[in-house]
């Protein structure tokens, strides 16, 4: 495998923490919409980019906890039985009611696990920062 970073090279990496699961889903189904709209701009991109035909309205924002994981899952589900096209991937396919496009996954961690997989990586962590109020690190890493 090649090395992309050289001995003595930093990475500075953030990493969400574990926090209790309802203050998560507050985050990525928020209030404004915010990240609904962040979210369905993929099947807008999908439609100027490659000239489908999403009906953006016909989708809706759903977040959702996986405790497996420990991740937080952003899908776009289909608010009805519904068709759509992907011309220039000459692509076509149906949604049933319910089903979901799963556009993400934001995994979180323990206050340790980032060392840790960076040491397995090959790296020291020389400082880590962390928000104590709404857990996340900062994690400056140095290749070694």
């Amino acid at each position: 495998m090649r090395r992309i970073l050289n001995p003595g090279d930093s990475l500075l990496l953030g990493t969400d923490l574990e926090k209790p699961i309802p203050q998560l889903l507050a985050a990525y189904d928020d209030p404004l919409g915010v990240t609904a709209a962040f979210n369905l701009n993929l099947l807008g991109r999908i439609n100027r980019e490659l000239d489908a035909d999403f009906v953006l309205e016909q989708f809706e924002h759903l977040a959702k906890f996986n405790p497996e994981a420990r991740s937080v899952e952003m899908h776009l589900r289909s608010t009805r039985h519904q068709s759509v096209n992907i011309a220039r991937a000459n692509f076509s396919v149906s949604f049933r009611e319910g089903e979901t496009i799963w556009t993400e996954s934001s995994h979180k961690y323990g206050r340790t696990e980032p060392l840790q997989i960076a040491r397995d990586a090959g790296f020291v962590c020389q400082t880590q920062w962390m928000d104590q109020e709404w857990p996340f690190a900062e994690n400056l890493f140095v290749a070694v």
